[in-house]
């Protein structure tokens, strides 16, 4: 099944991570009942790949000041089809910052995140099942605003509560520093 794969992420980012059993089960929950779930037409909600992108010092991450939604955030979109959500993710990341030399740290989930999307234009409210992936990138690469964003900046990660207060944006930052702890 065109599922299993990332269901078999799921639930071993729920072993690494029991703490968040309620979000891991949503989601297989959704996957399993949806077997669109990767397509956008989906009009409940759909899964999304978001790159959490940090320099090589592993110091600063990449954010969007996202065009649509007004607020700064990780990089990431639709899978519009694709299963894989890494590369999904990698995609997403490449087309919103230009930058070319995207590496994952590792090849599981970073985090997961539900939220709804608020109505917009012609599409209706629905949530986003995103999965996110921490990707290295050489912060001297100039990057692209794209047409999605307002603009792009490299953020402290130390400092990313002076630029947002959302909450899946600061745990993201808290496991990266735990995560990161004996390579500062």
């Amino acid at each position: 099944m065109h599922r299993d794969p990332l269901l078999s992420q799921i639930l071993r980012y729920a072993s690494r991570y029991p703490d968040e059993t309620s979000i891991s089960r949503r989601f297989i929950t959704f996957i399993q009942k949806n077997p669109d779930c990767f397509k956008r037409e989906l009009t409940s909600g759909h899964i999304t790949g978001s790159a959490w992108i940090v320099d090589g010092d592993r110091k600063q991450v990449l954010l969007t000041h996202h065009r649509k939604l007004n607020k700064w955030l990780q990089l990431g979109g639709h899978a519009d089809g694709e299963t894989d959500v890494l590369s999904v993710a990698l995609r997403e990341g490449y087309e919103e910052s230009g930058l070319n030399q995207l590496i994952p740290f590792q090849h599981e989930i970073f985090d997961l995140d539900i939220h709804l999307i608020p109505k917009y234009k012609n599409t209706e409210a629905h949530y986003h099942f995103d999965v996110r992936f921490a990707l290295k990138a050489d912060s001297s690469e100039q990057f692209k605003v794209s047409e999605e964003s307002h603009d792009l900046s490299w953020i402290k990660i130390n400092a990313l509560e002076e630029v947002t207060t959302e909450t899946s944006m600061i745990r993201m930052k808290k496991k990266w520093l735990a995560i990161n702890q004996d390579k500062r």
